[in-house]
């Protein structure tokens, strides 16, 4: 009978940390609903005392999600905690995370506190949150680079106060496996309650070792891993849900543990959270690149043919690869659309977006002769942001351009029910068309990223545009994609600058104020 391991994952949270990748909250409802949906155990919806817009949010994703623990950050305080069990009282099934350094270096240059203060700042804030909820986690930040006599102070007392889980983070990547796994069996060992919680992990990819960290970890006896699809998070990321949970499952001669995570859904998160952050998964990235099942060389392409095992370790139907080959044109109706999109991870929360998405799909299949899955999917994520709380939309766009001249563009956009027409110059249609619209909305954000993705093969495929906009501190991505891969940049340019200008939308984590 193997151990069950705890899949913890913080894209909410550490990984919305990343620069550039916060989300509203209705983009952190869906991502959370995937997860849920794969069956993550703790989902970490946000910092609520980091703004009162993540607050909102974790409230909000408290009350959607069913069926996984929904978690709440807060640091060693009473404010941080009384929020943050206020924004997790909706849920189905809570937890207060409270965390406070523990290396000489942060508690002397950061907190400005000597041991023994932080050792009953750490007592204090379990037993307050253990008021508020029984399932209360505690970390000692930067334990990878702690003492580990004080380390098991702390962690002792963190029990004794009501802990229930003891995460130890490699906050800033700086340990090696062996080193890492052997620091988790001494404090399971030399800690007298260590048998009352469970051991978890959260680390860093500063020197690439964040799953092997992770992993060896796992081997030494922790029983929850914290990460983030994709890898996301601050500096270099988190370790890769789909890594840790692939690995674990796919080496089970080595694993005396196994997750309950649903490995088919792991692609679609995997997409899902590319798509809303405007991070793009590199080709061969593990699992879920797209070149992590492709084959180019002949000796592999024949063996594959014979045998499947002798290149591949995994399958790729078990992580949510699919054929990618749909019988569906411009004569399908609904009921075939919306099963598809089902069986590819997507559910409808209305029947108005089902109806824009339909419509989407309609004008797409007029004009393209073979539909993919990968269509789908962008199409889905497009119309999700062509109907999010738009003030500004793109109602038409005309490019010119030659070799030898600036090139000109001239839009229509609707401005809270207003349509404005402008014209724009630029190095290239692209910047022509941003500059257009610029000159209408006058937002004065700065384009800090725009990439373009070729959504499936054939010049006839689909372009994907991401954009980045920074204005104030505050940071937005927009998204577009069309089979005119201008147009789908001035979708893209567009639907950042409605995130820019909506209220609702939250500050950067990284720019929470501190206590």
């Amino acid at each position: 009978m193997k151990d069950k391991l705890i899949i913890f994952d913080t894209t909410l949270r550490d990984g919305e940390q990343s620069p550039g990748a916060s989300m509203t909250r209705e983009e952190k409802i869906r991502v959370a609903k995937q997860l849920a949906k794969m069956r993550v155990d703790v989902i970490e919806a946000g910092f609520p005392a980091a703004s009162p817009g993540d607050f909102k949010a974790v409230q909000a994703i408290a009350g959607a999600i069913r069926g996984s623990v929904v978690c709440a950050l807060a640091r060693a305080n009473s404010r941080d905690i009384e929020k943050a069990a206020e924004a997790v009282r909706p849920a189905e099934a809570s937890r207060i995370h409270t965390f406070i350094a523990t290396s000489e270096i942060h508690m002397r240059e950061k907190l400005r506190m000597k041991p023994d203060e932080v050792l009953r700042r750490a007592a204090d804030a379990v037993k307050l949150a253990r008021t508020h909820t029984d399932d209360v986690e505690f970390s000692p930040e930067d334990a990878g680079r702690s003492d580990p006599d004080f380390l098991c102070r702390i962690i002792e007392t963190a029990i004794d106060a009501g802990a229930g889980t003891i995460n130890i983070p490699d906050t800033v990547g700086y340990n090696l496996p062996a080193q890492f796994g052997a620091l988790l069996a001494e404090l399971m060992e030399r800690v007298p309650n260590s048998d009352k919680a469970v051991f978890s992990v959260h680390c860093h990819n500063d020197l690439g070792l964040a799953v092997a960290n992770s992993l060896a970890a796992v081997m030494a006896g922790a029983r929850q891993v914290e990460c983030t699809i994709n890898g996301l998070g601050e500096r270099a990321g988190n370790a890769a849900l789909e890594e840790i949970v692939m690995a674990v499952r796919t080496r089970r001669d080595q694993f005396s543990c196994d997750s309950g995570i649903d490995t088919a859904q792991i692609v679609p998160a995997s997409r899902l959270v590319s798509g809303i952050t405007g991070f793009p998964v590199q080709p061969n990235k593990a699992v879920v690149g797209v070149n992590a099942f492709a084959h180019e060389a002949g000796i592999h392409q024949d063996g594959v043919i014979k045998a499947r095992e002798t290149y591949e370790i995994m399958r790729a139907e078990d992580v949510g690869w699919s054929a990618n080959r749909i019988v569906l044109g411009k004569h399908s109706g609904r009921n075939a659309f919306t099963e598809r999109l089902k069986f590819l991870g997507f559910q409808f929360d209305s029947d108005e977006q089902l109806e824009r998405a339909f419509a989407r799909f309609k004008q797409l299949a007029d004009n393209k002769h073979e539909i993919f899955d990968d269509d789908l999917q962008a199409l889905v994520t497009d119309s999700d942001a062509a109907g999010a709380r738009a003030r500004f939309a793109l109602k038409h766009l005309k490019t010119t351009s030659q070799t030898g001249a600036v090139a000109g563009a001239s839009v229509t956009v609707e401005v809270d029910g207003e349509e404005v027409t402008a014209q724009g110059r630029g190095n290239g249609a692209v910047d022509a068309v941003f500059s257009a619209i610029e000159s209408v909305v006058g937002s004065g954000s700065l384009l800090q990223l725009y990439s373009v993705n070729a959504i499936t093969s054939g010049s006839d495929a689909q372009g994907e545009v991401g954009v980045r906009l920074e204005r104030d501190g505050r940071v937005v991505n927009g998204h577009g994609a069309d089979l005119d891969i201008v147009i789908a940049s001035g979708k893209a340019y567009v639907n950042a600058l409605n995130k820019l200008y909506d209220n609702e939308e939250r500050a950067h984590p990284q720019l929470a104020r501190a206590v």
